[in-house]
């Protein structure tokens, strides 16, 4: 799909640097950039969720009655 976007002067100019650097037209060095920052940033109930097992399961002090209670009532008014 084709799209048009407007880009401050100094980005459009970094990112053309980018692209010719790693050797990659135009069109397929922006579709990287979203799917990297798609993947590094959750926008989702679900991605959020499994980002935050995730965090969960690495880290056991966080899994503590207490630390899930103060979660919980941090977030109980959340819309998510």
């Amino acid at each position: 799909m084709k799209t048009a976007i407007s880009l401050p002067d100094d980005l459009y100019e970094e990112s053309e640097k980018a692209a010719r650097f790693l050797r990659l037209p135009r069109s397929q060095f922006y579709a990287l950039a979203l799917t990297e920052y798609i993947e590094q940033h959750p926008y989702n109930k679900q991605q959020i969720t499994a980002s935050l097992n995730e965090v969960y399961a690495q880290n056991e002090n966080v899994e503590t009655a207490a630390g899930i209670e103060a979660v919980r009532n941090l977030t109980k008014h959340d819309a998510w």
